[in-house]
């Protein structure tokens, strides 16, 4: 008999553990129809774009590991493609979805099927279009549970619900975005917000359809909660009952209690509720948080009833009315600061040290002088000028004939160049009164080159250019630390010492606060081109953006995988 070999068990155990993991991750197949529906609100019924008939459009619900597979048919009028936000998308770049950054747009009639696997990411994204102004209707949820067997890193909840904040405009906000490029000046602000869909009570021939939350005393929900709007950060609130966090962006964070959230567009953020109030209905509440001076928005409020369940309250707790939140001031940079500045990781993490590559980048508005011979209704901003905004003085000008992958993949010349400067090209007091010389930006298809593996260092630095704001900054493929904040100019001198380098959060989308700076860190592992830009419409509309080329590392699962046989053309 052959003696005892405890390695060779060891690893027959691993092998079995392998198996068992490839058997437990399972492949989701969806069929996404975009569509025209017709969707009434505010009494008026519209022709919305939506997917499957569904405003929003369909959760996806997946476990860590698993694959996604979802065929895009594009049965509307508009060329559409769609972002799977904050999915790292590892060497998967041609499904990450950016219109011209990473596919040619799915045009009316034809379609293209997304292919990719979820790898170690748990929590709450969501997915949208990222064509046009598509994305004002054209969203949903994706919440990725646990691997199958396990657990949460805090009590199961007893029922979660995802909590979907949007924008809606009376008119087809295609319409709207067209007509501002064709004008220069600020697009229309949005008729509404809305709660899943429903803008709620205060609004007109709005209350019978008001989206209704159940709870039974002394339970615990986990709200998911998303900002999908197109154009605004927005707080949110529940009346008389204190939110725990416990992630943001598929991450978890260490868990500390607020009563109010404020997350720009594109983030997510998890929340435990506890029903230990009196039984009763309760608002839940959003509205804007409105950090540029003197800049228009929508200052309505959106609502939803928090309701505890007839078992809990009386006979009459269903009819009384909801009891209403206390809200911050529109402008309140204070309370909108205390909030981001609380996130931490839940321990230690492995924060990237030895910075290979240190950019510093502005993120601002501009201005463009009028083009010569054109019309003054094409010039209706200020001064009779044309509204823009950049990077590094750089207005991101998308390609039409090739999308960026698509010509880094196939050597195609001409289509981008990469010499964005890792520097603004000139230095000035960025928050201070700026003058009018650097106002006007460049436009170009400029890409920063990246080696794989490279340890990156980035410094949002936002600016007063015409007038400062908050701005949501999404990096594509990739979760970052956010390792400080501050405001004012960013000091490398003495901000160093305000750097988180033990437990910083992992984000995808960061709030570069009004007037100041962010400073964020990743490590360029995933190959492929990936836009970063602001994530209001508006902001992108009007080229405040750059991309990142991810180069391939050395061997085959360092490197971009082929495109799909089914890839969009231009």
């Amino acid at each position: 008999m052959k003696p005892f070999n405890p390695l060779s068990s060891l690893c027959f155990v691993c092998i079995l553990l392998l198996f068992a993991n490839a058997e437990s991750a399972k492949i989701h197949y969806h069929d996404f129809v975009i569509q025209a529906t017709p969707v009434k609100r505010l009494c008026k019924t519209s022709n919305a774009i939506t997917v499957n008939g569904q405003y929003p459009g369909p959760t996806l619900e997946v476990n860590n590991g698993d694959t996604l597979v979802v065929n895009v048919v594009n049965k509307a009028r508009y060329n559409v493609t769609i972002h799977w936000h904050g999915v790292r998308q590892m060497r998967t770049a041609w499904a990450d979805g950016p219109e011209f950054i990473t596919q040619c747009p799915i045009r009316p009639g034809k379609s293209y099927t997304y292919r990719f696997t979820i790898q170690g990411q748990e929590g709450t994204l969501w997915w949208h279009a990222h064509s046009s102004w598509l994305r004002a209707t054209v969203y949903g949820a994706l919440i990725i549970h646990p691997k199958e067997g396990g657990n949460y890193p805090f009590p199961k909840p007893k029922r979660e619900t995802p909590i979907l904040l949007g924008e809606w405009w009376n008119t087809n906000p295609i319409d709207v975005v067209r007509q501002a490029t064709r004008t220069g000046a600020a697009p229309n602000v949005s008729d509404a917000y809305t709660i899943n869909g429903q803008p709620g009570d205060l609004y007109k021939c709005s209350r019978q359809d008001t989206t209704i939350v159940h709870m039974d005393s002394g339970e615990t929900n986990l709200l998911r909660v998303i900002n999908a709007g197109l154009n605004q950060q927005l707080f949110f609130t529940v009346a008389n009952h204190k939110l725990t966090v416990v992630g943001a962006d598929a991450n978890y964070v260490k868990p500390f209690t607020t009563s109010v959230l404020m997350l720009g567009p594109g983030q997510t953020t998890d929340v435990l509720i506890k029903a230990d109030q009196t039984p009763s209905r309760y608002y839940m509440a959003a509205r804007a948080y409105a950090s540029a001076q003197g800049a228009p928005f929508d200052n309505t409020t959106a609502t939803a009833i928090l309701e505890y369940k007839k078992s809990s309250c009386s006979s009459n707790c269903t009819t009384t009315n909801p009891i209403f939140p206390s809200l911050p001031a529109y402008n309140d940079t204070t309370t909108a600061t205390a909030f981001t500045t609380k996130f931490r990781s839940p321990r230690k993490v492995e924060v990237p040290t030895e910075i290979d590559e240190n950019l510093f980048i502005t993120v601002g508005l501009g201005l463009e002088n009028c083009p010569t011979g054109a019309p003054s209704s094409n010039c209706q901003g200020p001064n009779g000028t044309r509204f823009a905004a950049s990077m590094n003085n750089i207005s991101l000008v998308l390609p039409s004939n090739f999308s960026l992958l698509q010509a880094h993949h196939q050597g195609i010349p001409g289509v981008f160049s990469t010499d964005f400067p890792a520097i603004p090209p000139v230095k000035f007091n960025y928050t201070g009164n700026v003058s009018r010389s650097l106002w006007q930006p460049i436009r170009g298809t400029k890409l920063y080159k990246l080696k794989y593996g490279a340890k990156v260092q980035v410094v949002l630095q936002g600016t007063g250019i015409f007038t400062a704001e908050n701005h949501p900054i999404h990096l594509h493929g990739y979760d970052f630390y956010i390792i400080a904040e501050g405001f004012g100019n960013f000091n490398p001198k003495t901000d160093t010492s305000k750097f988180n380098l033990i437990n910083p959060p992992l984000r995808n989308t960061a709030s570069v606060p009004v007037n100041g700076w962010t400073v964020i860190r990743f490590v360029a592992d995933n190959p492929g081109v990936w836009i970063m830009h602001c994530h209001l419409d508006v902001h992108i509309t009007w080229g405040l953006a750059m991309a990142f080329l991810v180069e391939n590392g050395v061997s085959e699962l360092e490197s971009l995988e082929a495109p799909p046989v089914d890839f969009p053309v231009c």
